[in-house]
């Protein structure tokens, strides 16, 4: 069924009228010779409409218009069957021609033309030389007796010389000098064709020669220089397949050079590995199992206004050196470095007690504070990024900083290795670590590690802030109430040969700093910190371990309002000694209590977001009693304490 309705189905095919631009495409009525077209003129739509009109009415009839549907029907029905007998009365003109004649297109045409004229051109001229041929040969030959030939011959033909048919011999013209010249230069440029090409073979190996000397000649200055500035020159192992037998040659030219730390991991060592190039290589040396990246340590934290912002190191910048085979080499052995450290802080990311880790194949990052992500990625140095235009330079400064660090770290684990690996057990080394591999009988300490050390600092340096924070708001609040006050805040206590050798030397790896806080001139605070977070508080009573930023508020507020009690204390002794007054804290209850005859003063100090200071006055006058309370307004421009004598001295004099 479906293949009836494939056979049946017609589809009408119609030539195309426009092209791919959209123009319409003209009729071509013949094309000439030269290949000119000849297209069909175009018609005004005018007299396109009159001509179909009168084709209309020819065919239809002058009543078109004015027949009804059912003639038109018929009308359409006798057009569509060709065996039906025309309606009109005069008979169809028959052909006369029996041959049934197709049409020709203007292509087929033209091709036949451009195929016979030739061929035509071609049999005229061979005829009329066979014409010419055949009157020249009767006249020459017809008998004088035949009146009509002579006739003929005399009349149309001449006659042929004797000798028209005989042979001649032709000579060349001689040539003119300027072609005769040229000739002779391409006969001597033929023959010197084979001198030419001997001397581009020469000049070849002449250039190949002196190439691989010039090569040669590099390779062994460069391997002189590689000598002089103290790498490692090793001979370069023989090639697959090379001889090893007994009276085989095994002498080698070629050089590897080896520029990894003497304790690395194998592994390492194997990849800080190059080799002296020969031929083909733009470089002098060549590193087969070079990565290509580098370290690049980030900081992500919040500014004050809460935008997460993002700094990272600075790029390490390339040596510049005279000799380039030092400057690779020290390029080279840089990228291997990080790359230990970075095995190295993937390594101990595992043993961190108190912060989140995320590890993938070139990312380290472990939150550092509760505000601070590190990041340690190894990256190509073409992507390595620099910082924003706004970024923070004491950010940046602290990525730089890691960066040095856990380079020295780095060079301190290599001690460690050396001697763990030579036996100088004897030497204590509190921050040692010696390699699993290197000293498998050993444990390792818990603290040998170098991603500790840097999680310290930025905790250290963490707890610093909010540390000096927190004293420096009590150091404003009493200064804003006139309370004379002195603050000193030291982070790092040590100098620097001091901090370096605790860090990366053979110290306990910790950094301290101290902070005194001096108030009236009378009391001292002294607070000293280790890191990560360690703080110790000697007061003149005792020593404290503070262990939380609430407890070192609560003691700043508590030893402040002691102290500011006690000096209203020795201020009321003062001004009432005349009147036998009596004095005294109340600690308990965070007030100072003075009486005398007739009289009670009790001052309260409360160390808030601000200092408070009230005062409740008890005054006896003819056996009844008043109170009366004041308050130390926020609004006053008068000092604390020259408040409270202002009250003491009122009261004096009332009584």
């Amino acid at each position: 069924m479906a293949e009836s309705q494939d056979l049946q189905l017609r589809l009408s095919l119609e030539r195309l009228y426009k092209d791919d631009q959209g123009r319409p495409i003209p009729t071509v009525l013949d094309i000439l010779p030269d290949g000119e077209h000849i297209y069909e003129p175009d018609e005004p739509p005018g007299a396109q409409l009159g001509e179909n009109l009168r084709r209309m009415f020819l065919e239809r009839g002058l009543d078109f218009f004015d027949q009804d549907a059912e003639q038109r029907r018929k009308n359409k029905q006798s057009d569509d069957d060709p065996d039906a007998e025309p309606q009109s009365t005069e008979a169809a003109p028959q052909s006369t021609d029996p041959l049934n004649v197709e049409s020709v297109s203007p292509e087929d045409l033209l091709n036949m033309r451009l195929e016979i004229i030739p061929q035509l051109h071609i049999a005229l001229g061979e005829m009329t030389l066979a014409k010419d041929v055949l009157s020249l040969y009767i006249a020459s030959t017809a008998p004088p007796n035949l009146p009509s030939a002579s006739t003929a011959t005399t009349t149309s033909v001449p006659a042929l010389p004797n000798d028209i048919l005989s042979s001649s011999s032709v000579a060349t013209p001689p040539s003119i000098p300027s072609v005769q010249s040229f000739n002779a230069r391409l006969v001597t440029g033929g023959k010197d064709e084979a001198l030419r090409k001997a001397s581009d073979l020469f000049k070849s190996a002449a250039n190949a020669v002196e190439r691989s000397h010039d090569v040669g000649a590099r390779y062994w200055i460069d391997a002189l220089k590689i000598r002089r500035g103290n790498w490692g020159l090793i001979p370069a192992p023989l090639p697959s397949g090379a001889p090893t037998g007994r009276g085989a040659d095994r002498t080698t030219r070629d050089f590897m050079v080896s520029f990894g730390l003497s304790e690395s991991s194998p592994a390492f060592r194997q990849r800080a590995t190059g080799q002296l190039a020969t031929h083909g290589f733009k470089e002098p040396i060549v590193f087969p199992r070079r990565q290509r990246t580098i370290l690049r340590i980030s900081l992500r934290s919040a500014d004050p206004s809460g935008v997460a912002r993002t700094t990272c190191n600075k790029l390490p910048a390339i040596a510049e050196d005279h000799d380039p085979v030092h400057a690779i080499l020290l390029e080279a052995q840089r990228e291997v470095l990080e790359q230990e450290i970075f095995s190295l802080l993937i390594r101990d990311a595992s043993a961190l007690p108190t912060s989140s880790v995320r590890v993938s194949e070139r990312l380290l990052v472990v939150e550092a504070t509760q505000e601070t992500e590190l990041r340690f990625e190894l990256v190509d140095r073409d992507t390595f990024g620099t910082n924003e235009p706004g970024s923070d330079l004491a950010s940046q400064a602290k990525c730089d900083l890691i960066y040095d660090l856990l380079r020295l770290l780095l060079l301190r684990e290599h001690s460690h290795r050396k001697s763990a690996r030579i036996g100088a057990s004897a030497v204590p080394h509190p921050r040692s670590h010696a390699d699993a591999v290197l000293s498998p009988a050993g444990p390792t300490p818990p603290n040998a590690a170098i991603l500790q050390p840097v999680m310290d600092l930025l905790q250290y340096e963490s707890f610093c802030v909010r540390v000096r924070a927190e004293m420096n708001n009590i150091v404003q609040i009493l200064r804003h109430a006139g309370v004379p006050i002195k603050f000193r805040f030291d982070a790092v206590g040590d100098e620097s040969t001091e901090v370096l050798q605790s860090l990366a030397g053979d110290g306990n790896g910790r950094i301290g700093g101290a902070a005194v806080v001096r108030i009236d001139n009378s009391r001292t605070l002294r607070f000293t910190f280790s890191s990560p977070s360690s703080l110790t508080a000697h007061l003149s009573q005792a020593t404290l371990s503070i262990s939380s930023i609430i407890q070192l508020a609560q003691l700043l507020r508590d030893e402040t309002e002691q102290c500011l009690l006690q000096r209203i204390c020795d201020m009321g002794n003062e001004l009432s000694e005349q009147v036998n007054g009596t004095w005294l804290v109340d600690l308990p209850l965070s007030r100072a209590v003075g009486k005398w005859e007739g009289c009670a003063l009790t001052f309260t100090i409360a160390c808030e977001e601000d200092l408070q200071c009230s005062v409740s006055q008890l005054i006896r006058v003819h056996g009844r009693e008043e109170t009366v309370t004041k308050t130390l307004s926020l609004g006053q421009s008068v000092p604390m304490f020259s408040w409270i004598r202002q009250v003491i001295e009122e009261s004096l004099v009332v009584q």
